[in-house]
């Protein structure tokens, strides 16, 4: 089963987007240790699901942006490698309390993943 998640794109307050997608990967921004939960999500990462880089819309939206899609080639030590299919969407969407780094997963039958996902 092919699972959804989105990601996010900062930093400490820059944006990686441009790096992750010369490279063909995602990576989070925290050590192991600093945010155990996380640890947890990216091992569920596989090889054929599909990554969406979200961007934030500023403090108190209710929107993020979806600013790139793409599907996961493999993982190894917590970097995921991505085959970037689309970089230059702008899609806004209800966030879903999809604020954090790493969210997911989800399947493609909701309504709000397809919105999300679609290409």
């Amino acid at each position: 089963m092919i699972h959804y998640w989105i990601v996010g794109k900062t930093w400490a307050g820059e944006d990686q987007a441009q790096r992750f997608y010369s490279l063909g990967k995602w990576e989070m921004g925290y050590e192991e240790a600093e945010v155990p939960k996380y640890d947890k999500k990216i091992a569920q990462i596989k090889a054929g699901d599909r990554l969406a880089v979200k961007h934030m819309n500023g403090k108190g939206q209710k929107d993020i942006t979806i600013v790139a899609i793409g599907i996961v080639k493999g993982i190894e030590e917590r970097v995921v490698y991505v085959d970037w299919i689309v970089k230059d969407l702008n899609r806004k969407v209800p966030s879903r309390g999809c604020f954090g780094t790493l969210h997911g997963p989800y399947t493609y039958k909701n309504a709000w993943t397809r919105q999300v996902f679609c290409l």
